[in-house]
């Protein structure tokens, strides 16, 4: 059994959801928050601190992409990114994009 109560799920939930970028899990937990019987405010409050914190590294990822344009450099560590993962047995690999490394 959890030692966290629905309430406090939901608050993890809300937070989880806006971090992920998922538009209909917000909308699930928005609509569990208040069956959780969290109010408007206490919502809104956690939706803010939740985009706050993701903020966080998104203003950092623009930071270098701002950096890396206006310098023109492109550091050592980018070739490691497109390096192809490693594939499970069974799986047959999918072709890398040849100027992403997602």
């Amino acid at each position: 059994m959890s030692e966290l109560s629905f309430r406090d799920r939901e608050l993890v939930a809300l937070g989880a959801a806006l971090a992920s970028n998922c538009e209909p899990c917000v909308e699930h937990h928005v609509a569990e928050a208040q069956k959780a019987g969290l109010s408007p405010s206490e919502i809104a409050e956690a939706i803010a601190l939740a985009d706050t914190i993701r903020q966080v590294p998104a203003r950092k990822v623009l930071a270098t992409a701002q950096r890396l344009t206006a310098t023109g450099k492109t550091p050592a560590s980018a070739a490691a990114c497109c390096a192809p993962p490693a594939v499970a047995s069974g799986c047959s690999p999918q072709p890398a994009a040849k100027s992403s490394c997602c």
